[in-house]
């Protein structure tokens, strides 16, 4: 059985290793997402940080029995001009392969908005690559709706 809990520091190493997957993955849907040659040690980083502070940000994991099988961060974010004023914007969510369209992301989303409501979180957003029509699909049927886009353009 499935389970789903905070991230602790001991879980890091796994969890880089799934972050890393997680941006290769995007930049299979575009390559201005193409990982770093020090990704893995941004990702080290990153999460970290994440752990360490919980008042901003929230680090979710699912593991089963024993063995960490996807995760979930979200930050928290002053929405500084507009109401609500407080959003939880998830920004980083995989789940391995062998674990997908089983209801875990469901069972994982719906605990990082409780979470994030405790928060303080009266909105909450979901960032991924434009073309990912998986989770556009996911985030649709679990009540997201667009709401801003981004263009990019190299110079």
């Amino acid at each position: 059985m499935v389970t789903i809990r905070e991230a602790r520091e001991g879980d890091v190493e796994v969890l880089v290793d799934l972050a890393v997957r997680l941006k290769r993955l995007n930049s299979e849907f575009d390559p201005l997402f193409s990982a770093r040659n020090d990704c893995a040690e941004r990702a080290r980083e990153y999460l970290v940080n994440a752990i360490r502070n919980g008042k901003d940000h929230l680090l979710l994991v699912a593991e089963d029995m024993g063995k960490i099988v996807g995760f979930v961060k979200a930050d928290i974010r002053e929405r500084f001009f507009y109401s609500p004023s407080v959003e939880g914007a998830i920004v980083d969510f995989y789940i391995m392969p062998e674990y997908r369209r089983k209801g875990l992301g469901r069972m994982m989303l719906e605990k990082a908005i409780a979470m994030l409501r405790e928060k303080g979180a009266q909105l909450i957003t979901a960032e991924f690559p434009t073309q990912n029509q998986i989770a556009i699909n996911f985030y649709n049927k679990m009540g997201f709706r667009s709401l801003v886009s981004i263009y990019a353009k190299e110079t």
